[in-house]
C-alpha cells in the first residue's frame, strides 16, 4: 500500500498518523463502529480534524487494501491474546513480598 505523506510505517510495520503514536487501525476501527469524524476527534483529541478526514478519504479510495490491513493488525493482536498468560496473582504477590515489599492489595 502506497502511504500519503499523512501516513507513515512504524518500525514494527504498523501504518501510523505521521507526528502521532496513533495507527490507522484505531482511526479505521472507530469509523467502522460507526464513529463520526468529528467522534473520532473526540476520542484523539491530539488529531486535529482535517487529518481525520484525509484519513477516511484515503481509505474510501484504498479500502480494500486497508481492510487487509485492518484484518491483519486483529490477527497479529488475537494471536497475541492467545499467547498471554493470564496473571497469577498469587504468584505476582509471593514474588512482590519475596522482594521484600509490603503488599497492599
Amino acid at each position: 500500500m502506497k502511504l500519503p505523506e499523512f501516513l507513515m510505517e512504524g518500525s514494527l510495520g504498523e501504518v501510523r498518523l505521521t507526528g502521532h503514536r496513533i495507527d490507522l487501525y484505531h482511526v479505521i476501527y472507530e469509523y467502522n463502529q460507526g464513529h463520526s469524524p468529528e467522534q473520532i476527534h473526540e476520542e484523539f483529541p491530539t488529531l486535529p480534524l482535517d487529518l481525520i478526514n484525509s484519513v477516511l478519504a484515503f481509505y474510501q479510495e484504498n479500502r480494500a487494501e486497508v481492510d487487509a490491513y485492518v484484518a491483519r493488525y486483529e490477527e497479529e493482536a488475537e494471536r497475541h491474546r492467545r499467547a498471554s498468560k493470564p496473571i497469577d496473582w498469587e504468584e505476582l504477590k509471593r514474588r512482590w513480598i519475596a522482594s521484600g515489599r509490603t503488599w497492599n492489595g
